[in-house]
């Protein structure tokens, strides 16, 4: 691949070493080379002059003056003779590689899956080798709750400890594995901690397109010293392309007090235009809780819920489409796909039996989901319905005809409500 300029080079580096621009410029410091000096080819295609300069950038990028300036795409200098009478050659040298890469990618060895099902495929392994065995543009979404580098304990083979820039690396690595697999208007949802997320998205800025930072609200009450108490995770919502292929609107309820049923915000002179479906999601996602209880979890180590699931691949897929997921852990995503009629490709590093367990009785997830459509797209739950009734509150039926009723519980919004009746 050809960069137009000496900086592209640069920065590509970093990129390739897990480095971020702090970092690259302070190993470029390390090399005599200041940030001003690099910047005064951001713009310009040639090649330094000075020779500090010159020999900084060279020994960062490790290569020559004559491999640089192949890289910037053009004859070397000096080289210009032999490069004329030798055309023919590198042309056929040029070719044969090409075919070389391409037989080498239709050769990639097929891997048995761990577990199939009539929606999808689960794979044990390490996704960097397993990514191989997916088409480019064959997803539709990919969702990834990697390990968080915290020095969490999981599965036996399954690391979580690694150097900043170690794990930075490693994780682009894979999110390019990501963009190449989905589809034009594909969604990728990266589900991870702030403080991760913050250079993640650095990196997708300059790749995908930005669709939202989602807050996941998420309180422990854990007292921490010196420092504001973190009560959240950050869910990446990024698209290949100007704008998704599918966007289906999510909607929750209205809030209300739990033991009289007011709402907790005063829509005034609004309620009459209130959506009966429930209030348009925001990008704070309050109402996620975490998976503590062993009635609703699967493994002894860390398992995302049901709703969130549901909500990502409702909001980015239809009935069909197919969801990839590159760290399986417990299986929520595979089980909520099953449940949604989407199709699936999994990977996990991990204990898979769990996985396999967990598809194969779906009597649990049944009971979570049912629980989750309770309230879905409805303005008020069933029992909220009735709490405020009892209390002389109003509810969206004040304001509808009964042909209207009928209509509203019908919209293409409510469609997915009718999954729980087939729950049983």
């Amino acid at each position: 691949m050809c960069f137009s300029t000496v900086f592209d080079i640069v920065k590509n580096k970093a990129d390739q070493l897990g480095h971020t621009e702090k970092e690259m410029y302070a190993s470029l410091k390390n090399e005599k080379v200041n940030k001003k000096d690099i910047l005064a080819y951001k713009e310009s295609g040639v090649i330094p002059t000075d020779e500090r300069v010159l020999n900084g950038i060279l020994n960062y990028l490790d290569m020559s003056k004559t491999e640089l300036e192949l890289t910037l795409g053009r004859v070397p200098e000096g080289f210009e003779d032999v490069f004329l009478k030798n055309t023919k050659e590198i042309a056929k040298l040029l070719e044969k590689r090409k075919e070389a890469k391409k037989e080498e990618q239709n050769t990639v060895p097929a891997i048995a899956p761990y577990y199939s099902s009539d929606l999808g495929k689960l794979y044990k392994g390490d996704c960097l080798e397993l990514f191989k065995q997916v088409p480019n543009e064959s997803v539709d979404t990919v969702f990834a709750d990697p390990p968080f580098n915290l020095d969490k304990e999981y599965d036996e083979g399954v690391n979580d400890k690694n150097t900043f820039s170690g794990y930075l690396n490693w994780y682009y690595k894979w999110i390019n594995e990501c963009i190449r697999v989905l589809k034009p208007g594909g969604s990728l949802f990266i589900y991870n901690i702030p403080k991760w997320n913050t250079y993640l998205s650095e990196y997708l800025n300059r790749r995908m397109n930005f669709r939202n930072w989602i807050t996941v609200d998420m309180k422990f009450g854990l007292p921490i010293q010196k420092r504001l108490y973190p009560a959240n995770y950050s869910l990446l919502y990024y698209v290949k392309g100007d704008k998704p292929k599918t966007f289906n609107v999510q909607r929750v309820p209205l809030q209300t007090c739990p033991h009289c049923g007011r709402e907790i915000k005063d829509y005034g002179g609004y309620k009459s235009k209130m959506n009966p479906n429930g209030v348009t999601l925001s990008d704070v996602w309050s109402d996620i809780y975490p998976v503590r209880h062993n009635s609703s979890k699967n493994r002894k180590f860390n398992e995302l819920s049901v709703k969130l699931l549901d909500r990502v691949i409702s909001m980015s897929t239809n009935e069909g489409e197919v969801v990839l997921d590159p760290f399986g852990g417990s299986g929520t995503t595979f089980a909520v796909s099953e449940l949604l009629g989407r199709k699936w490709i999994g990977f996990e590093l991990g204990n898979c039996e769990i996985i396999k367990d967990r598809l194969e009785n779906k009597g649990r997830d049944k009971k979570l989901f049912k629980k989750v459509y309770e309230e879905k797209n409805k303005l008020f739950p069933d029992k909220v319905k009735e709490l405020r009734k009892k209390n002389g509150l109003w509810t969206d039926d004040d304001f509808r005809s009964d042909n209207e009723k009928v209509l509203n519980g019908n919209t293409k919004e409510n469609k997915h409500d009718q999954i729980s009746l087939n729950l049983k």
